[in-house]
């Protein structure tokens, strides 16, 4: 990170968190995910989010991204576990949304940075993986600025019913 770089604190994902998944569900953000969810879908995903977090954190957390020293939630990222069967391996998975008011600031990369580092301690799994569909210029470029590696372009089911290609990039939480 380098002075331009926006600070972040990451909260766990909890009950009060509702309204901020909603604002995440706009359009304009879900467009590379499929499109907007129904409310029913946001109460499923909301449920999850918070169990998630209630768990072990080797088991992942989902978070809500908070810019300093304002305060102020500015989207959402995580970390679960993926099992990757035809890899022969269990992987985390990350992903982040930003409010668009956030958008182009560096808060994303900023976000990944602090979860990199928090699926590094929880300290399970080797490799963190992104898989941004490759249509979506912005979150490739985050993975880019993060360190990540390109592994390739690949299928990837989201959601369920949706096929759509995916570029997937990988860290390795092990390096220095």
């Amino acid at each position: 990170m380098d002075d331009r770089t926006p600070a972040v604190r990451l909260e766990p994902w909890s009950e009060r968190d509702a309204a901020l998944l909603r604002a995440l569900n706009a359009p304009e953000l879900m467009e590379h995910l499929g499109g907007p969810e129904t409310e029913e879908q946001l109460v499923r995903r909301h449920r999850r989010y918070v169990e998630l977090s209630a768990r072990p954190v080797s088991a992942g957390r989902m978070y809500r991204i908070v810019l300093l020293p304002e305060g102020v939630a500015a989207g959402s990222t995580g970390f679960w576990e993926r099992d990757r069967e035809s890899e022969g391996e269990a992987v985390y998975e990350t992903g982040w949304t930003v409010l668009p008011a956030f958008q182009g600031r560096g808060v994303a990369t900023a976000a990944t940075l602090a979860v990199l580092a928090e699926a590094r301690a929880a300290g399970l799994h080797r490799h963190l993986h992104a898989f941004p569909s490759v249509d979506n210029a912005a979150s490739n470029a985050v993975c880019r600025r993060a360190g990540f590696e390109l592994l390739g372009a690949r299928d990837f089911e989201y959601p369920p019913g949706r096929a759509m290609r995916c570029n997937d990039w990988r860290f390795d939480l092990r390096r220095p």
